[in-house]
C-alpha cells in the first residue's frame, strides 16, 4: 500500500479528488490543478457526507476510484462563529477529516494532501510559528477546537503513513483572502468581515465603524491563487507528514488591515475598537 512519500508526482491526466472543491479555497485548488494539467473532482456537501464513511465509499465509487486526494473541507468561519458552536467545529471537522483518512487509505489512493490550519499552533507560540512547534501547547481558546481537529487531521496521517504506508503531506495555511471569499458577518474571515463592515458603512453614510478587539493583533495573510498553486505543487512534490507551512511572511496589525480596507472602499469616518470582543490570537506569522 502507498508509495514513495519523495517521488515527483506528474498531475498532468491526473484525476483529483479535492474535498470543499465549490468553497473559497477549493475552487483556487481546482483551478490551479486545471493549469497544470490535473483533471480536479470538486466535491460538497451535496456531492457527500463526509462524517459518513459509506457515503464517501460510494463518492469514491461514482468517481472510479481517484488516485490523489485534497482534502480541503473544513466547517469554520471567523472568530464569531468559532465561539459559538465550539462543540460543532471539533466534532464536525474531526469526523469528516478522520473517515476521509480511512476511506482513502483503504481505497488505496496514492497522495493525499490535507489542509490543516494556522489554528492549530498555541496561542502563545514562538513567533514567527515553526513547523516544529504545531502541537505545542494550548491554542488559542476562541478556536480551540478547531485548531485541535487539525492537529488530529495531520497526526492521524502520520500514524497510517507509519502502519500503512499511507502517502499523505499537509499544508499549514495562514488567514486567506481573495476572489470568492464569503462576506457572511456569520463565516466570513478578517478581511472578508472587515471588506463588508467597510463598503456598507461607506454606503450608508455611516459615521462611525466599531471592530473587534484592540486592533493590535497581527495576522500573516496570503492571496488564495497563490495558495492554490502551493497546494497544487504540494501534491506532486510531497515529501512526508511533516506539515509545511503557507503564508506570505509579512505581519500586519489588524488595524492596519482595517485602515488599508477602509481606504480603499472610501470610507472616511472614524474607526474605533471594542477592547471587549476578543482578539483571537495576539501574534499569527509563519516562519516560511
Amino acid at each position: 500500500m502507498g508509495g514513495n512519500p519523495h517521488e515527483y508526482l506528474e498531475l498532468s491526466d491526473q484525476r483529483v479528488l479535492v474535498t470543499g472543491g465549490h468553497g473559497f479555497l477549493g475552487k483556487h485548488i481546482c483551478h490551479a490543478l486545471a493549469q497544470v494539467g490535473a483533471i480536479p473532482l470538486p466535491v460538497g456537501r451535496a456531492d457527500a457526507d463526509l462524517t459518513d464513511p459509506t457515503a464517501i465509499h460510494s463518492l469514491f465509487d461514482r468517481l472510479s476510484n481517484p488516485p490523489l486526494v485534497i482534502l480541503a473541507a473544513a466547517v469554520g468561519g471567523g472568530i464569531g462563529w468559532m465561539q459559538a458552536p465550539p462543540a460543532t467545529a471539533l466534532a464536525g471537522n474531526l469526523s469528516a477529516n478522520t473517515n476521509l483518512l480511512e476511506v482513502a487509505c483503504k481505497r488505496g489512493v496514492r497522495r493525499l494532501l490535507g489542509v490543516s490550519s494556522a489554528c492549530a499552533y498555541a496561542k502563545l507560540a514562538q513567533q514567527p510559528m515553526v513547523e516544529s512547534d504545531v502541537y505545542e501547547g494550548e491554542p488559542e481558546p476562541t478556536n480551540g477546537p478547531y485548531g485541535h481537529s487539525k492537529r488530529i487531521l495531520m497526526r492521524h496521517g502520520a500514524a497510517l503513513f507509519e502502519e500503512f504506508g499511507f502517502d499523505c503531506c499537509f499544508a499549514i495555511p495562514t488567514n486567506m483572502y481573495g476572489p470568492g471569499e464569503s462576506f457572511d458577518p456569520a463565516r466570513a474571515h478578517v478581511v472578508g468581515a472587515l471588506v463588508r463592515r467597510f463598503v456598507e458603512a461607506q454606503a450608508a453614510g455611516v459615521p462611525v465603524v466599531t471592530c473587534w478587539g484592540t486592533g493590535k493583533a497581527t495576522r500573516d495573510l496570503l492571496y488564495a491563487p497563490d495558495a492554490g498553486r502551493f497546494l497544487a505543487r504540494l501534491l506532486a512534490v510531497g515529501g512526508g507528514t511533516e506539515p509545511i507551512n503557507m503564508g506570505s511572511g509579512v505581519e500586519r496589525t489588524i488595524a492596519e488591515i482595517a485602515s488599508t480596507i477602509a481606504t480603499a472602499a472610501g470610507y472616511t469616518g472614524e474607526l474605533r475598537w471594542d477592547a471587549d470582543k476578543p482578539d483571537g490570537m495576539p501574534r499569527k506569522v509563519l516562519e516560511l
